[in-house]
């Protein structure tokens, strides 16, 4: 049976990507680990033609960083890098290095054996710098990846009392612009759809949005407030049922923690017959590509993505050439794009 590359990642203890670059004299991880992968793919009999030479003439001055995602947990699916907000990120992380003498490579760990692959990422890829996705991870997490590797940046999170940078979007912030939009609209008896699965992220846009309807003498009944999952964009039979046992008395509108959710929200009330914003207006968060496809176009919060790629890597090349002074944490402010899945309410 011929060898796969996967079986050559579990002799050598190192990822797949890893041993890709290897096997394709790609530049992305040190020459010691090129050399260990090659010598363990000739002895295992992989090459049916002579094995590639580690190549001296990659230049000693090409730093290497690595975006680390733990998947399989979460809003992290294993396919993650498919989804608009994270591809967005993933693209402009990879254009704002483009210019600079840094190459990328990318890995990935599994959410139940988080810490011994963390471990093995980071001890057999000999990055400079790691730009770690923090979406789902906590903060016990982070601090074992902060221990092992001092360049870090961490991405879409963060935990105010972790001596590490963070870079995020303004969350509390976001989420009180769109009730606060939704309040100026007319609206008083609004609802909030929260993501089954919580992360740091979405508990800071639910302060935005209570923080908002306190200071307008309003508050959120719990029948006002549903649940479906985040990681899909189809109608859902748990919210339809919800919605069904108080149609008489629905709120006028519906704050979604992200606009998967509020894609989600408006497909699933249309089959109900309930007409988006004619009936109940909704908004959503992230403003993700998908936003402008759905009818009606989706009234969202903008969320800088390019904005939060540059600023993180900016910060972990500081941090790599010692130029960088205290740790930070960095929220990229947000703004609102109103669409027309929003409107006055008619009650």
């Amino acid at each position: 049976m011929k060898l796969r590359i996967e079986d050559i990642a579990k002799m050598a203890n190192v990822s797949k990507a890893t041993v890709s670059l290897a096997l394709n004299d790609k530049p992305g991880i040190s020459n010691d680990t090129r050399e260990k992968v090659l010598n363990i793919a000739k002895e295992a009999g992989y090459f049916s033609r002579p094995a590639p030479k580690p190549d001296s003439s990659y230049p000693p001055t090409k730093k290497v960083i690595e975006f680390v995602a733990c998947v399989n947990s979460g809003i992290v699916v294993e396919q993650y890098q498919n989804r608009p907000f994270f591809t967005e990120l993933i693209h402009y992380i990879q254009e704002h290095l483009r210019s600079k003498e840094y190459s990328i490579l990318f890995s990935s760990v599994r959410n139940d054996q988080f810490y011994e692959e963390m471990e093995r990422v980071v001890k057999n890829n000999a990055s400079d710098g790691m730009i770690v996705l923090g979406t789902n991870l906590t903060y016990e997490q982070l601090k074992y990846v902060a221990e092992l590797q001092p360049n870090l940046v961490v991405l879409d999170t963060c935990f105010e009392t972790l001596n590490v940078n963070f870079v995020d979007m303004n969350n509390v912030y976001g989420a009180y612009c769109a009730a606060q939009y939704l309040i100026e609209q007319g609206h008083r008896d609004i609802g909030y759809v929260q993501a089954d699965s919580r992360i740091y992220n979405f508990d800071m846009r639910k302060k935005g949005f209570l923080q908002a309807l306190e200071e307008h003498g309003l508050m959120l009944s719990e029948e006002n407030c549903f649940s479906m999952s985040a990681n899909t964009i189809t109608s859902q039979d748990k919210f339809k049922e919800q919605v069904l046992k108080q149609r008489d008395k629905l709120p006028t509108a519906l704050f979604c923690e992200c606009d998967y959710l509020a894609i989600s929200t408006i497909k699933s009330l249309s089959e109900l017959d309930i007409h988006v914003p004619a009936e109940i207006s909704v908004i959503g968060f992230d403003n993700i590509t998908e936003s402008q496809i759905i009818s009606p176009e989706l009234t969202t919060i903008h969320v800088d993505k390019e904005k939060m790629a540059s600023v993180a890597v900016d910060q972990l090349i500081q941090i790599i050439e010692g130029k960088a002074g205290s740790r930070s944490k960095t929220l990229i402010d947000t703004e609102l794009v109103e669409r027309a899945s929003c409107t006055s309410p008619l009650r």
